[in-house]
């Protein structure tokens, strides 16, 4: 009767966990990648591009910091799920950075200079000890 009541609890909270793995549109990084998410309500925006531009110009530091970049632009099912996430709104332009563990870290309605992001990064519990690792 226990062992049936064990399995029948850690069924269910399986259940929960990979539904909120699923529901979570950046969940395949965690653990493996910080994200930095672009968001923004469309293409054309000149943000995005010059966080773009920071991408590429500091490419190799963003490696060695396991950093991705997503892009969320426009009113699409993930752009949505994403802005519905960090609870942006559907006319507003962020940049959020998001740790390993899946919680964001910093949040900026303007793109973030590589010297802010690596120095918010650096300072991380987690990025300490890969430091001390490598």
């Amino acid at each position: 009767m226990i062992a049936a009541m064990i399995a029948a609890g850690i069924a269910a909270m399986s259940g929960v966990a990979s539904q909120a793995f699923a529901d979570d549109p950046l969940a395949a990084h965690r653990w493996t990648s910080r994200v930095l998410v672009i968001v923004a309500p469309e293409s054309g925006d000149p943000r995005i591009e010059a966080q773009r531009r920071e991408a590429r110009a500091w490419r190799a530091d963003y490696a060695e910091r396991d950093l991705v970049l997503v892009e969320a632009i426009g009113t699409g099912t993930e752009a949505r799920r994403i802005r519905n996430r960090f609870g942006i709104g559907e006319r507003d332009f962020r940049v959020v950075l998001v740790g390993k563990d899946g919680d964001a870290k910093l949040v900026q309605a303007a793109p973030i200079p590589a010297d802010r992001l690596f120095s918010t990064i650096d300072a991380m519990p987690m990025r300490r000890d890969e430091r001390r690792q490598r």
